[in-house]
């Protein structure tokens, strides 16, 4: 377990810890830059540095918690590898947003046929066709850890790329959190919908989890998405998370692939 933010981690000797049975299980060890990354981490999900805006120095934290250079630099670099921070060359460190450009598309991996990637065939052309309020259903709460009847946001909407409709999206959304977003909101906000999340109501997704199938669609997504009610489709299932793995978002897409294609990088 972390110690607690701003406070160096303790030193822990032989001489002081208590006598134990030899069959008592120990706490398994943890370097001190996972730990300084912990208290980092904190940091983030506190909201002490915000999306966008630039942490203390390598120096500075280092000052801060006690520990070397060294040991700030290596947990800055496994934040920044988990896409939490990102560094700037001569500017310094910055908290990752998804308002910046290169992130915008971070969790959708359909780019098109041609080459490139969304970004080069401009923004999507997004339209509302529904945001309401309504009590989860056992399923829906189960994937937001949320209770059976709780208060959760959905959104349907239809992204079009090229005047081509090609992806229909069904979001659900805990209700605690996005008190206040309505249909309106959405439409009138023009850039990503998770830097909407972050600048209005302070959730950053920092992951996902998700699942792929190919599936048909039923009437209603073949007259959204303007295809054949035997189109293959791919069904692409998310769960999006903010820090601390608290599940802040299920979203259902379905793709249409006949000039797009999923493509992800394995590292």
């Amino acid at each position: 377990m972390s110690p607690p933010p701003n406070k160096t981690p303790a030193n822990v000797t032989d001489s002081n810890l208590p006598a134990t049975d030899v069959s008592t299980p120990t706490p398994a060890f943890s370097p001190l830059y996972q730990q300084i990354k912990g208290l980092i981490l904190q940091s983030l999900q506190s909201g002490e540095w915000k999306p966008g805006e630039s942490i203390p120095s390598e120096m500075e934290l280092a000052a801060r918690y006690r520990v070397s250079q060294g040991t700030v630099r290596k947990a800055i670099d496994e934040l920044a590898g988990d896409n939490l921070l990102v560094r700037r060359q001569g500017k310094g460190t910055f908290v990752a947003t998804h308002a910046e450009q290169h992130v915008q598309y971070r969790f959708l991996k359909l780019v098109p046929d041609q080459g490139g990637d969304l970004n080069t065939e401009g923004p999507a052309q997004r339209v509302i066709v529904d945001c309401k309020r309504l009590r989860a259903s056992a399923e829906i709460a189960r994937a937001l850890a949320l209770r059976a009847g709780d208060a959760v946001l959905q959104v349907r909407r239809v992204l079009s790329f090229a005047g081509v409709p090609t992806i229909l999206e069904d979001l659900w959304l805990p209700g605690g959190p996005f008190k206040g977003l309505t249909a309106e909101r959405l439409a009138d906000y023009h850039g990503p919908m998770y830097a909407l999340f972050e600048t209005e109501f302070g959730v950053r997704m920092v992951r996902a989890d998700e699942k792929i199938r190919a599936v048909l669609p039923d009437e209603t997504q073949s007259q959204l998405l303007q295809v054949p009610a035997s189109t293959p489709l791919l069904s692409v299932e998310r769960i999006a998370y903010t820090y601390n793995d608290t599940p802040m978002e299920l979203r259902r897409g379905i793709y249409r692939t006949d000039s797009h294609h999923y493509h992800n990088a394995l590292n």
